[in-house]
């Protein structure tokens, strides 16, 4: 039973490890405070788990009555009514007209990986009614985001009656205005923030809308597309579209898409998400859908997938189509039936992404020495704004996310045009909203578009406008990034010894998977574990070998390292005792399977205090 709160202590917890201050300058925390222990010991006595694992849990809030619910999440339990979100029915209905009429309908996809799989799943079930849909996915050099006039109008011509927009549109205002005066109807179907003018469409579905109460803001488009076709495979039974000629599609069988579109969005790993992926990746281990056997087998994916192959390996090979090559190659690949030709596809996907790394490291070179020189010695600005003639502008808002990465504060990546026009994206870091101050900067006049959601943002604005929108975001921002970044902190789950880091270890650890945004990894602790080898290996990774006090080896790898802190610290303290911080993974090669330790922090054991006050 656990103690009532006010029996627990509330003073400061110690720093895990008596680590106060790391080799990377960051606090080691008990992800756990003393209400949490109590909470992990009950689950340990009611549900029989291993401790590790109950400490897992109760460090991601996880209620004692709902572990069970937690370690198996179920569709059928967490999907809710679907016209629990605003304009649904009315959605479900006017895509059921499309469906029982015969309607050519025109489908219009963001670039990136939740647009494609949008766009895919939307596509396949319309296909399944017997109609052939058009599918259009923006040119992100010279259409942008979102819905434009010339796009519509070019639909329009080809006959579409019925516009459906996927992960985009609800701040196409003037583009779905055209679209309606063309004597389109238009449904709306994303998740981006929106403001308090809306389009004027038949329906917009967006949980993110201010007058919606649904509960799933959190969920990709491509989630959110799944609970719209429950809603119309429900209007269309009802209306008795289907027999056995033409059987209710099985919209489970398309999970594949659903997890790949939600971990690549970033979407966070909770609720009804956790549930898409968890089905997802069990259904992309079957193999049996053409498009991602392709991708997984030119990926070089050789055992199960989960959930972070999805968003490291899987999701930038579909994105490189919309970034640096034809935006609609990732669409195709997931609608292709013939296994020759999504080879191929895939083939030409994973050739994009390796161009797209090199145009990518040569920007990001760029925007870190720009960014360390405005940053200074001082450690001053709250926002990181760069921006360069000559940057592709498929590859900012990985630019920007490492700058996030290396500088932990928000960050910005802008490509300027030759006629003056930049194109940008941002990346945030927890606790800083940067849609809401991008859209207010748009309200200001101060750009020409932008939007997103809290952890990311894309932008257009003029060169000329540059140092007013770095001096905006310094004032909107300033206060809350200084807060976010006030103490630099690592959480710490539990500490295990060499000999302990073993596969099983591993697969209880994911029993609590899958892991991403949201339900973070476990992050475990080796303390006081000799490094007996680090060499550089691949594109500035460190492999490593760490031994405890008993002899028993474990080894490791610090991805990214080389040339960073982390790595630093590897590189000179080599034979030295260190505290390590990681996680686990499972690294499979020619049919056997090593548990490996993917090093995120080291720190040097017996320093300064132990309690931080």
């Amino acid at each position: 039973m656990t103690p009532p709160a006010t029996a627990l202590p509330v003073e400061a917890p110690q720093a895990f490890l008596g680590v106060a201050r790391s080799l990377t300058d960051k606090l080691w925390r008990d992800r756990l405070d003393a209400r949490g222990a109590a909470q992990a010991l009950a689950i340990v006595q009611r549900h029989q788990l291993p401790e590790l694992l109950a400490r897992v849990l109760a460090g991601r809030g996880v209620d004692i009555d709902a572990v069970p619910d937690f370690l198996d999440p179920t569709i059928r339990k967490l999907m809710p009514d679907p016209f629990t979100v605003t304009e649904m029915e009315a959605a479900s209905k006017r895509i059921a007209d499309a469906a029982v009429k015969g309607e050519k309908v025109a489908i219009f996809g963001d670039y990136d990986v939740d647009g494609a799989t949008s766009a895919a799943l939307l596509a396949w079930h319309l296909r399944h009614c017997g109609l052939d849909p058009l599918i259009h996915i923006p040119d992100r050099i010279f259409e942008g985001y979102g819905p434009n006039v010339e796009a519509v109008r070019g639909l329009a011509a080809k006959g579409a009656t019925l516009l459906v927009t996927v992960d985009c549109g609800t701040t196409s205002i003037e583009p779905l205005a055209e679209a309606k005066r063309l004597g389109m109807s238009v449904v709306v179907i994303d998740h981006h923030q929106a403001g308090t003018e809306l389009p004027e469409v038949d329906a917009l579905v967006n949980p993110n809308r201010l007058d919606d109460l649904s509960g799933l803001g959190h969920l990709a488009a491509v989630g959110l597309v799944l609970v719209t076709l429950v809603a119309v495979n429900r209007e269309l039974r009802q209306r008795g579209f289907w027999s056995a000629e033409m059987p209710e599609p099985d919209l489970l069988g398309m999970l594949h898409h659903v997890a790949l579109g939600t971990v690549a969005d970033v979407a966070p790993l909770i609720g009804l998400n956790r549930a898409f992926v968890a089905k997802g990746l069990i259904a992309m281990r079957r193999r049996d859908h053409v498009g991602h056997t392709a991708l997984m087998d030119v990926a070089r994916l050789n055992g199960p997938p989960e959930a972070w192959h999805l968003g490291f390996m899987l999701g930038p090979r579909i994105n490189a189509g919309g970034r640096i090559g034809r935006a609609d190659l990732g669409v195709r690949l997931l609608l292709e039936g013939d296994s020759v030709e999504a080879a191929r596809i895939a083939a030409e996907l994973d050739r994009l992404n390796s161009e797209r790394r090199v145009i990518e490291q040569a920007a990001e070179a760029q925007a870190e020495a720009e960014a360390l020189a405005s940053i200074g010695l001082e450690d001053k600005l709250g926002v990181i704004v760069t921006a360069s003639e000559g940057w592709h502008p498929g590859v900012v808002g990985l630019v920007a996310s490492r700058l996030k990465e290396k500088f932990s504060r928000p960050a910005f990546a802008i490509a300027l045009e030759p006629g003056g026009i930049g194109t940008g994206s941002g990346r945030s870091i927890a606790g800083v909203d940067l849609g809401k101050a991008v859209r207010q900067a748009v309200a200001d006049g101060i750009l020409l578009k932008g939007g997103g959601h809290a952890m990311a943002a894309g932008v257009t604005l003029r060169k000329e406008k540059l140092a007013e929108f770095r001096a905006y975001l310094e004032s909107a921002l300033a206060q809350d990034v200084a807060e976010a970044r006030h103490v630099n902190e690592l959480f710490i789950d539990g500490a295990v010894s060499a000999r302990a880091v073993t596969t099983e270890l591993a697969a209880t650890l994911n029993r609590a998977g899958p892991f991403g945004s949201g339900n973070p990894e476990p992050v475990l602790a080796l303390p006081a574990h000799q490094l007996v080898f680090a060499d550089e290996v691949g594109q500035a990774h460190l492999r490593l070998r760490f031994k405890s006090g008993d002899g028993a080896i474990v080894n490791g790898i610090a991805f990214r390292s080389i040339g960073q802190k982390l790595g630093n610290a590897l590189l000179a303290n080599r034979g030295q005792q260190l505290h390590v911080a990681g996680s686990l993974s499972v690294d499979r090669y020619q049919g056997a399977e090593r548990v490996q330790f993917r090093v995120i922090d080291v720190a040097l054991p017996d320093q300064g205090p132990s309690v931080i006050r």
